[in-house]
């Protein structure tokens, strides 16, 4: 059993971790940018260089939880989501749920599961 991770600067927890065809990755907006629509493109911009690191993209995402700070920020936050996930062959299964954070900076974490793809070489 081999699990492949990426680890991020926070200690215990890994960006993304992969196993027998599927890949978890986590999100966040790593400049903490004022904004909800800010930083949900720049979690989806870390999104995509994570995604890339473990060999898949959105276009292979199977499902995605997405955590706001404040629900109220739902449709700002669907306005870039909708823009970057694209065509429908791309959506995953989606929940957005209102979360505490941890602080009042973060305003969105991302979490995904994607299928590996075939390495293309």
């Amino acid at each position: 059993m081999t699990i492949d991770r990426v680890f991020g600067p926070a200690i215990g927890r890994s960006l993304v971790s992969s196993y027998d065809g599927l890949v978890y990755a986590v999100s966040y907006d790593p400049h903490a940018a004022p904004g909800i629509a800010i930083q949900t493109q720049n979690a989806l911009d870390f999104l995509d260089e994570n995604l890339a690191m473990a060999g898949t993209s959105k276009e292979a995402l199977l499902q995605a939880t997405i955590y706001l700070q404040d629900m109220t920020m739902k449709a700002d936050m669907d306005i870039i989501w909708n823009e970057w996930i694209g065509p429908k062959e791309n959506w995953p299964q989606r929940a957005c749920v209102g979360a505490d954070l941890g602080d009042e900076i973060t305003l969105i974490e991302i979490v995904v599961i994607a299928a590996k793809l075939e390495d293309r070489s």
